[in-house]
């Protein structure tokens, strides 16, 4: 459940197409609360829209409590007791936002006249919020926004302000000429807004040689007051997408039964070093023949091994090309895809490294990858567990 729910990593097709159902849900129920605040369609479609409002708010709180079950299976909260860590996933801002999304249930166990209360409605749109879950870009772009929450505090208060020294200039200079529109530091105060915007909505101008001169300086610092928050999202935008990417080659790494005795800081280490790649079903991850650059970790899926000794499946948890680390060397077999696999690689310029970070795990990878001189695979094919090869 928590595969197919929260991990992305490991959930494969069947998390897929649930999330791209629960995204068509979310969409079409926006449309119809949307369609019924539209009094013709709301009285002639009104037992439909109730319908599928019924409909979408059990599919959302079996959601809900899936997720809220499953919680405790979530790497993140590793050593916590199911209740707290359920706790603890409540308390994530995607999960209060599924929980607002769910409360207008409330509304069906009393007066069918409270579905027309506008509180209820706004927390109904607010299942628009529930696509963030689902898209990785917009939450990354939320994250942004809460790690440089104090800097854009910042930025506003300067653009304030700005703002306010602009519209009071502004007072200064054309109050005389045009008392209606820049009569007051308040009504000044518009003119500022939209020039600052560098929007021009024209229904307030200087008419006066030092207003305009005035305005003209306005616009441009406008355009490089607005620059500044732009920059500092883009910025923390980047940094979040680079911490996304550790984070899932860290859950990847997680998963490997060799690596999973190691603590959170040693995974850290070795994630520094560690490929993340994503086959689908029938690709290619390396051929028989071709220069053996690195070893494979199998963090989720299972690929077949063809050689001319024989086929081997292996599956989450085993490795292969780990004869890679220890010399030179070309591919002895063919490996594809089997399902959508999600792999872990570790070049093996990269072994020297490690060697200084975890000198345990290279000998531990060394060990394996010399046990048979390397040649695994006839090993394999007599003892098909998942393992080595």
């Amino acid at each position: 459940m928590h595969h197919v729910l929260d991990d992305g990593i490991a959930g494969g097709r069947l998390a897929r197409v649930l999330a791209i159902s629960l995204i068509a849900l979310v969409l079409s129920n926006v449309v119809v609360i949307v369609l019924s605040t539209v009094p013709a369609l709301n009285e002639r479609h009104a037992t439909l829209f109730r319908a599928f409002e019924i409909v979408a708010l059990l599919v959302f709180t079996v959601e809900y409590a899936a997720r809220l079950w499953a919680a405790p299976e979530a790497m993140l909260y590793r050593g916590l007791s199911p209740a707290r860590a359920r706790i603890r996933y409540a308390l994530r801002p995607l999960s209060l936002v599924d929980l607002l999304a769910i409360l207008p249930l409330v509304s069906l166990l009393m007066e069918s006249q409270i579905n027309d209360l506008l509180l209820l409605r706004v927390f109904s749109l607010l299942r628009f919020l529930k696509l963030a879950r689902y898209s990785s870009s917009l939450a990354s772009i939320g994250n942004a926004f809460m790690a440089e929450r104090r800097a854009l505090f910042a930025t506003a208060v300067v653009m304030a302000g700005v703002l306010l020294m602009s519209a009071t200039v502004m007072y200064a200079i054309e109050r005389d000429a045009q008392p209606e529109a820049f009569g007051t530091i308040p009504a000044a105060m518009w003119w500022a807004v939209v020039t600052l915007g560098t929007v021009g909505y024209g229904d307030v101008v200087p008419i006066t040689p030092f207003g305009k001169l005035f305005a003209s300086f306005v616009i441009f610092l406008g355009i490089g007051m607005f620059g500044l928050p732009i920059g500092i999202i883009a910025t923390a935008f980047v940094r979040e997408l680079e911490r996304r990417e550790f984070v899932v080659t860290w859950s990847l790494v997680a998963r490997v039964p060799i690596f999973e005795d190691l603590s959170a800081s040693e995974i850290g280490d070795l994630t520094a070093l560690l490929e993340a790649h994503v086959f689908e079903a029938g690709a290619t991850v390396c051929r028989r023949g071709e220069p053996a650059e690195a070893m494979y970790f199998i963090a989720s899926g299972e690929v077949e091994v063809i050689a001319p000794e024989g086929t081997v499946t292996l599956h989450t948890g085993a490795f292969f090309g780990e004869v890679a680390l220890l010399r030179p060397t070309s591919r002895s077999a063919t490996v594809r895809a089997v399902t959508t696999t999600r792999l872990l690689s570790l070049a093996s310029h990269d072994v020297a490294a490690l060697m200084e970070q975890r000198p345990d795990v290279v000998r531990r990878l060394r060990n394996v990858a010399g046990r048979g001189e390397g040649d695994l695979l006839a090993t394999e094919l007599q003892d098909p567990r998942p393992g080595p090869t």
